[in-house]
């Protein structure tokens, strides 16, 4: 590959994104603070082939995730299998009981899924997390590959590389397939939403109307896009970037201020479609994610494509004793955090951070998952004009309508501590642009 007349770009590039406000949030001790996401120039490179069998193992997991929510929300038949323990899908915080029985418009549930792998020194990939409920960081390598085709076009002339300027058509499209009569609306809690960058962004390329809560209403039945003239015009779709709990203080969470009142009634009669559906955070649980394989399998009568990382719950009592055998050698996630949030590295802790967190497994044994170490691979960054190698992510993005549909992009993010695992922006990650090859 010939990106060396790209890296010699790399400030350049920094300072484009920096004066576009390409930034993400972060809330922390109660406060906001606002930084730039640091972009490292070296291209993640995926060949054409790696990516076609990429992109049939994530088809066939996004159609079982979907056909998991459209059944637990319906006639629950994997849970009378006993496929799923009950216990696993009722006490999540994810399950939400007012979407039981209800149907979304085509009966798509996860309109946008972001698929988090890793590629261990194997070559194999495999699938770190399911992200459905408002899974974010598209915009990041559209607005970087922009910049970079602008600093450096002789880079994609010379190399054979998919456009990933596709993928506001893609999105468009998906809105408009399930918009059951009116304009689409990107909801956005506001600019001090850590993804505020990619709202506005999303918005001005798919030529979607950027609201906030209080520019909604709901009337006789129907949702209403109030305008700057006090005009009413009816809404068909809503690209949400809240929260389920956030979206209705009279179905969720009572004290929200940025939702809008009624609207799950909208929903659920029918009259807006709702990206991504609420409720499907019921299977991006990660306690669910054990269980994934298994979808498949009970859904869709096929193999899975692509493995999970190897994951054990303290629920099963083999499981357990599993675990408590092998405690040094795996990592433990907490199943209700995110955001790199909640991950413990059991060779890390103290002998009295096991003893303690040994205690609380066994106290609270639904809350946890232990997976093994994966040894992914590293990949080069730029540090100080030098390569280094860094451990590295990719979060793949697939879009449903009638079928799935495999963006050939995705946002790549690394680690910038030589010595951490954890790649994510909130704990102080990078990102590059990812290049699938089309030849």
């Amino acid at each position: 590959m010939q990106e060396l007349k790209l890296t010699k770009q790399s400030e350049i590039v920094n300072e484009l994104l920096a004066r576009y406000g390409v930034k993400f949030g972060i809330y922390k001790n109660n406060v906001f603070k606002e930084q730039l996401f640091p972009f490292d120039t070296i291209p993640r490179v995926i060949e054409k082939e790696n990516f076609a069998h990429l992109e049939q193992g994530l088809k066939q997991r996004v159609m079982a995730l979907n056909c998991f929510i459209r059944d637990v929300y319906g006639e629950k038949k994997i849970i009378k299998d006993r496929v799923v323990p009950e216990e696993f899908v009722y006490i999540s915080s994810g399950f939400l009981a007012p979407c039981d029985g209800v149907t979304p418009p085509k009966g798509v549930y996860t309109h946008i899924a972001g698929i988090d792998l890793v590629q261990g020194k194997d070559g194999e990939w495999y699938i770190l997390e399911d992200n459905l409920r408002v899974p974010s960081g598209a915009s990041y390598p559209m607005i970087a590959r922009e910049l970079c085709r602008r600093s450096s076009p002789d880079t994609f002339e010379d190399n054979h590389i998919e456009d990933n300027r596709y993928y506001a058509k893609l999105l468009r499209w998906v809105m408009d397939y399930v918009n059951v009569g009116g304009h689409t609306v990107i909801l956005t809690p506001g600019r001090y939403n850590a993804a505020y960058f990619e709202h506005s962004y999303l918005a001005e390329k798919t030529g979607a109307h950027l609201v906030s809560g209080n520019e909604l209403m709901v009337e006789d039945d129907y949702l209403y896009f109030v305008d700057y003239t006090g005009k009413k015009e009816r809404v068909g779709a809503v690209y949400r970037r809240i929260s389920d709990e956030y979206l209705d203080p009279m179905t969720f969470k009572e004290e929200s201020v940025i939702g809008i009142p009624h609207i799950y009634d909208v929903y659920r009669k029918g009259n807006v479609a709702l990206l991504n559906a609420p409720g499907n955070g019921v299977a991006d649980d990660k306690g669910i994610y054990y269980f994934v394989p298994k979808m498949i399998r009970y859904y869709l009568g096929e193999e899975p494509i692509l493995q999970n990382a190897p994951t054990y719950l303290p629920f099963y009592e083999e499981d357990m004793k599993y675990i408590l055998e092998h405690f040094d050698d795996l990592v433990l996630k907490d199943v209700a955090e995110a955001g790199g949030y909640g991950v413990v590295f059991a060779n890390k802790m103290t002998r009295q951070e096991k003893e303690d967190f040994i205690s609380l497994l066994k106290k609270e044994p639904r809350r946890f998952i232990a997976q093994e170490v994966i040894d992914f691979m590293d990949i080069d960054i730029l540090e100080d004009g030098e390569k280094t190698p860094r451990k590295a992510d990719l979060r793949a993005f697939v879009l449903m309508a009638d079928e799935p549909l495999v963006w050939k992009s995705g946002l790549t993010r690394f680690s910038r501590n030589p010595d951490s695992f954890i790649v994510n922006s909130s704990q102080g990650g990078g990102f590059k642009d990812t290049w699938v090859l089309s030849q």
